[in-house]
């Protein structure tokens, strides 16, 4: 298998784990290689649960990519998601020495770093923090303050929180599968990435991503995040009360949910019977089309009105607040049939489904444009923005110190003048405390 300029994307989900390779092409569009799809058996809501199952169902969605693009995987990023995760918004600044100095990036990055010292809950750190706007002396609304003259900088952050053992133990089945943490992304936002537009993240939306275990939220206004948030309820639990209202096996229960469930319990009549085979030669089952529906319908609308609840939280009914592009609907939850026309009923929002279809090269398979494939083309979305830049120029400080050298010396310093450097953009926060996890990972036991 070869090696080559490509980025990876792996999303450990509930129900599936999918692998995803690809490379951005000449026109910004991302190529997709190869991808591979195995069932997710160690996650439950978002949550590893058992180590070895969900390393051996990691190592079948990779070596399943890796045979359909030919590409030998070694770095993966990779989604965090979860009903462990939490997000809080917070406001701290920070009082300059020297007001005559512009705000530069060493000040954004130390009032960063403060937010870092809040106390959290036992056995929680915090994962990700989200500049949100800036205030310099005084003056509010300031999306970039650097080059800005000022001595108190002051901003409001969107933090997003995690159980720390939850965090490791996805990190530990990565390496134990055999591969490099190359990223960690919140879901949400990489699900956002794939099928939200700048002009939706404008006018401010709101993204349902409705998964196996869990629904995520993620909302965006003047094309910032603004808030987060993690349902514990997801497509499995409207599987597992079609099981027990119809008293079926779940493999059938997921078969009639995704070929005649309906969100709408109106849509069917009293006479469209669905006949279940019967176990072990027993009778067949047969099921009402219109019970099925009402089934669905309950778990859907406490599902929608929980996300609901959340949006209203962060203020939308406020005017200053308002979501002009309304919601937009993705993962494999979204493709039941009317959940569209009930999410508009109950919030009285504009709603649509969210394809990521707009960020994939015009000859992409049809089946990745999926919604149910959101989260995974954002990872690997991520992977591609983040891909570091590989140049081969020598710096010339380099050069002169080893100029500078006795002879004896310079043997060695030119062989590490010789290797190419890696430069990256401006690192994050996240990148940091990414920095700090992968540590952790390669001295734990």
């Amino acid at each position: 298998m070869e090696e080559g300029n490509y980025s990876v994307g792996l999303d450990i989900g509930t129900t599936k784990i999918v692998a995803i390779i690809g490379k951005e092409n000449e026109y910004g569009k991302i190529e997709v290689l190869g991808i591979g799809r195995s069932k997710s058996l160690g996650v439950h809501r978002g949550v590893v649960n058992n180590i070895t199952q969900t390393i051996k169902s990691i190592q079948q969605s990779v070596e399943q990519a890796e045979a359909n693009s030919g590409l030998k995987i070694s770095s993966v990023v990779v989604g965090i998601a979860g009903q462990h995760i939490r997000s809080l918004q917070h406001s701290d600044y920070i009082t300059r020495p020297k007001s005559e100095d512009v705000i530069n990036e060493h000040d954004v990055d130390k009032l960063c770093n403060q937010v870092y010292k809040l106390v959290m809950l036992p056995g929680e750190e915090i994962i990700h923090v989200l500049p949100q706007e800036f205030k310099v002396d005084g003056q509010a609304e300031i999306k970039q303050p650097m080059g800005m003259y000022g001595g108190r900088l002051e901003a409001n952050f969107h933090v997003v929180v995690g159980q720390v053992s939850s965090i490791r133990n996805v990190g530990r089945c990565i390496k134990s599968a055999g591969l490099n943490l190359a990223n960690i992304t919140l879901e949400p936002l990489a699900s956002a990435n794939a099928v939200l537009s700048q002009e939706e993240k404008e006018a401010g939306v709101a993204l349902i991503d409705i998964g196996g275990g869990t629904t995520d939220l993620a909302i965006f206004k003047d094309g910032i995040i603004r808030h987060t948030a993690v349902i514990p309820f997801g497509g499995n639990v409207i599987t597992e009360d079609i099981k027990e209202g119809c008293s079926i096996i779940e493999k059938q229960a997921e078969l009639l949910k995704i070929k005649f469930g309906s969100a709408w319990p109106g849509e069917n009549k009293d006479n469209e019977i669905v006949s279940i085979p019967g176990l072990r030669g027993r009778e067949p089952k047969e099921i009402t089309l219109k019970n099925l529906s009402k089934i669905i319908h309950a778990r859907v609308v406490e599902i929608v009105e929980q996300a609901y609840v959340e949006i209203k939280n962060y203020g939308h009914e406020e005017q200053k607040k308002k979501l002009i592009g309304g919601i937009v609907l993705t993962g494999g939850g979204s493709q039941l049939k009317h959940l569209k026309q009930l999410v508009e009923y109950i919030t009285g929002m504009d709603t649509r489904i969210g394809y990521p279809n707009e960020h994939l090269a015009g000859d992409s398979d049809a089946e990745i444009a999926s919604p149910l494939y959101a989260t995974a083309v954002g990872l690997l979305m991520n992977s591609v923005q983040n891909k570091p830049k590989v140049l081969e120029e020598i710096e010339v400080s380099n050069k002169k110190e080893v100029d500078n050298k006795p002879a004896e010396d310079n043997k060695e310093e030119t062989e590490v003048k010789e290797k190419p450097i890696v430069k990256r953009e401006r690192s994050t926060i996240f990148d940091k405390w990414f920095e700090r996890f992968k540590d952790f990972l390669d001295n734990a036991e």
